[in-house]
């Protein structure tokens, strides 16, 4: 491949990136649409998944909307029993959500439907590539935590 200019690669990258972005949510979104459950509403179970029960003005926070709209997504959760809320003893206000098995269930088989669809297609890449995209992916991963850190202070 002939040398880029920066401008050049971030235009290639502004072409792929949402082609290769879109097939990904694609292919995610089929196991999300027979269970019911929005992209928004995963994102929340796969937080709860990995961080345990939290309070629903974290999770607002988390998914940058209001504490009202975070009830609505948290409302349907608990209806359809992926979640349920967690009221502490001593202040009702403060609630927190906390997965159920059947949300845990839920967030493995999408990780497992994920790891498959990863496994087929980097399966078609040079061992030597899959390794040097993942040190790539890492770098960026480390800069952009390091960017959202001075902005959120």
């Amino acid at each position: 491949m002939a040398q880029l200019s920066i401008a050049e690669f971030a235009d290639r990258i502004s072409q792929i990136m949402p082609l290769i972005m879109k097939e990904f949510a694609r292919s995610q979104m089929k196991g999300l649409y027979k269970d019911k459950v929005t992209l928004p509403q995963f994102l929340i179970l796969e937080f709860l998944h990995k961080d345990g029960q939290t309070k629903m003005s974290f999770l607002a926070s988390f998914m940058n909307v209001t504490t009202a709209a975070m009830t609505g997504i948290a409302d349907r959760l608990v209806r359809d029993g992926y979640v349920k809320r967690v009221y502490d003893p001593n202040d009702r206000r403060i609630i927190e959500i906390e997965l159920t098995s059947r949300g845990s269930g839920l967030v493995k088989k999408i990780h497992e439907e994920r790891r498959k669809m990863i496994m087929r297609i980097f399966g078609k890449i040079a061992q030597r590539d899959r390794r040097d995209y993942l040190r790539i992916l890492m770098q960026i991963k480390e800069i952009l935590s390091k960017e959202g850190e001075g902005v959120n202070r």
